[in-house]
């Protein structure tokens, strides 16, 4: 349920009102919107008497929210949310470029690609230094040597970085270089790590997972949002389906749902979403044209030797083209890069 505060509630009201949905038994989450500011009240609330509320000082109206997220549900916040990556933002009406390897391996390679992504006017610079892997020998990453060359990166070029969190373990020590905590696929409804995350302040790239709905995908969300952190973006990677052809199925139509039911900024990975590197510009064009606020593609100067995920990265030229192409979409649809 939203509690509808009245224009001139004071702060005092406000804290009050808090105080007395507690006590209640619930859990308020005040919504500063530019229209209107309400506190999004979690829990059950059909117990909660309506009328009572209604007869508080600060308080306009009740509305009930028709969604079982509450908290990323545009029922409760129409305007979408912003996130600050520091140099970059996502979420205001821009198109957000985020680059990078899908694996840190060199510090040749890293600081080549960022300064490479960098130039061809990327917002941020994506790796990963914890890779979570299908199988068990695989290449898993190089961990704290990865995140700091990560953040050579970023001292260098000034892009935010974006990495993957595998679990609650290594969750402190990647939160201390990451720019933005990346929940990936494998990971969408580990909810300890949902949570932990929640803790933080610092923004969440939520990857949906490979079988996962709509409504999976942002009960994930509620989860983080829930503990008080609201800097999340939404990722669609692909997801499962019967074609073999490629690595996943990604789901476009998904989008224009996105923006009706969530609040939450939404970003396309088409690298994911493809599996191999001629189709990742293409998708990525496509992302643009149905409305999305970024794309995240991976970059590797010679993917034929990259240690995971080489199929699917593009060349240094063939993400220029891709930055050229993109710069066309997005300003046939108002969006600047």
């Amino acid at each position: 349920m939203l509690i509808i505060l009245n224009p001139a509630a004071t702060t005092e009201q406000i804290e009050s009102l808090n105080h007395t949905v507690r006590n209640m038994g619930f859990l308020p989450h005040v919504i500063a919107g530019t229209d209107r500011t309400a506190i999004a009240v979690v829990g059950d609330t059909k117990k909660l008497d309506e009328s009572y509320i209604t007869r508080l000082d600060g308080v306009d109206s009740t509305q009930p929210t028709s969604q079982p997220y509450k908290l990323v549900s545009r029922d409760v916040k129409p305007q979408t949310t912003v996130v600050d990556l520091g140099t970059a933002r996502v979420g205001d009406g821009s198109l957000c470029v985020i680059a990078g390897p899908c694996s840190v391996e060199t510090r040749k390679q890293v600081l080549a690609t960022a300064r490479h992504v960098k130039k061809c006017g990327a917002h941020a610079l994506r790796g990963g230094a914890f890779k979570p892997r299908t199988s068990p020998y695989e290449f898993q990453g190089l961990r704290e040597q990865a995140l700091e060359l990560l953040a050579e990166a970023r001292a260098e070029t000034g892009l935010p970085i974006v990495t993957e969190v595998k679990d609650t373990e290594t969750l402190p020590l990647v939160a201390r270089y990451a720019d933005v905590l990346q929940i990936g696929a494998r990971n969408m409804q580990n909810y300890s790590l949902l949570e932990r995350v929640g803790d933080l302040r610092l923004p969440v790239m939520l990857k949906r997972g490979l079988s996962s709905t709509l409504k999976e995908w942002l009960m994930a969300a509620e989860y983080i949002v829930a503990r008080g952190n609201n800097n999340v973006i939404l990722c669609e990677r692909g997801i499962r389906t019967f074609e073999t052809e490629t690595r996943n199925t990604l789901d476009l139509g998904i989008i224009p749902l996105l923006r009706e039911r969530t609040h939450l900024p939404v970003i396309v990975d088409p690298s994911h979403g493809t599996g191999y590197a001629s189709g990742v510009t293409p998708l990525a064009r496509a992302a643009a044209a149905v409305g999305v606020d970024g794309v995240m593609v991976e970059v590797h100067p010679e993917p034929a030797k990259a240690l995971s995920d080489g199929p699917q990265a593009l060349t240094f030229s063939m993400f220029e083209t891709m930055m050229r192409d993109m710069r066309r979409i997005s300003g046939l649809m108002g969006q600047a890069i």
